[in-house]
């Protein structure tokens, strides 16, 4: 069994100060969760308040985007360096906004991918299908492409480190959400040519995230399916309410937990990168706060944003 991830992308939300506000509110949530890795993404100006707010905590940060480059004349660009230095140890590499709205093509992300990998950083991977791809019955032949060009000429030791996030474009704050069969059939191709591509052993290791409209109505059904190891939804994050229940039950909705066979869940300290590690769980829906309280008493609260693209 793969071990669960959550992952939040903030986009273009929230100022540092923001950030830590929010992560006074969140770290309580997830205190006494050790079943599960956390991964937040603020945007570039709040990482290193964020990287502050939860240097004590066991909640790691990501960046939303990075250059190839190690340093150079690329305005608006940053590097993988400098997001290590910031503290990050992650960060989301071809996100859907980021191929559709500001031309990122596979090479890019294989070059990213590779960059990041070398700096010590972990690479949350993003691919998925336009509406048109899907309604033209093409979205095995995109997904191939995306992963043979974006994760060309890795080793199996550098696709280890990696986290795939299944993210199609047309289901992406639309409301149209893929039916759990379809997100299924989506992951269950990923991983096949994962098999392909580096072996059985790492295609079973990989965990792939689903994102795009998830919500408290569909996620049950979504995490049904053994191959969906992750979901999110990415709601309420431009309403931030001053009482503290409202700021979590609308800044921290719809995301997935899993929870231990175990009614004992056993200590375990986040050390990043992130490796693809075993795990005994089964899944379960977040609808409020906390998970069900019948899980030894661990509570994680919704987690915070969309996982890479919701």
């Amino acid at each position: 069994m793969r071990r669960p991830v959550i992952a939040g992308n903030w986009k273009m939300y929230k100022t540092g100060g923001e950030a830590r506000a929010f992560f006074e509110q969140f770290q309580p949530l997830v205190a006494t969760a050790f079943h599960c890795d956390i991964i937040v993404a603020p945007p570039f100006t709040a990482l290193g308040m964020s990287v502050e707010a939860v240097r004590d905590g066991k909640i790691a940060i990501a960046a939303q985007n990075m250059h190839w480059e190690p340093d150079g004349a690329f305005t608006g660009e940053i590097s993988a360096r400098m997001l290590i230095d910031a503290g990050c140890t992650a960060v989301i590499v071809g996100h859907s906004e980021r191929r559709h709205l500001f031309g990122e093509t596979d090479e890019s992300v294989h070059r990213k991918t590779k960059a990041a990998l070398a700096a010590g950083l972990t690479p949350i991977v993003c691919v998925g299908e336009t509406l048109d791809e899907r309604e033209s019955n093409t979205t095995e032949k995109v997904l191939s492409r995306q992963m043979q060009v974006g994760l060309a000429a890795l080793t199996a030791a550098e696709f280890s480190r990696i986290l795939l996030a299944y993210e199609p474009v047309w289901a992406i704050g639309t409301g149209r959400t893929a039916t759990p069969e379809l997100a299924a059939d989506a992951h269950r191709h990923l991983r096949a040519l994962a098999a392909t591509q580096f072996g059985s052993e790492s295609a079973s290791a990989l965990r792939i995230l689903y994102g795009g409209s998830v919500k408290p109505e569909n996620i049950k059904g979504l995490m049904a399916h053994e191959e969906i190891d992750g979901a999110s939804r990415c709601p309420g994050i431009r309403q931030a309410g001053n009482h503290k229940q409202r700021l979590v039950e609308q800044k921290l909705r719809g995301k997935i937990v899993t929870k231990m066979r175990s009614p004992r869940p056993r200590h375990r300290d986040v050390d990043f990168p992130l490796a693809q590690q075993p795990r005994q769980h089964r899944r379960v829906a977040v609808d409020e706060i906390a998970i069900d309280p019948r899980i030894a008493g661990r509570q994680l609260g919704r987690a915070e944003a969309d996982a890479i693209g919701g």
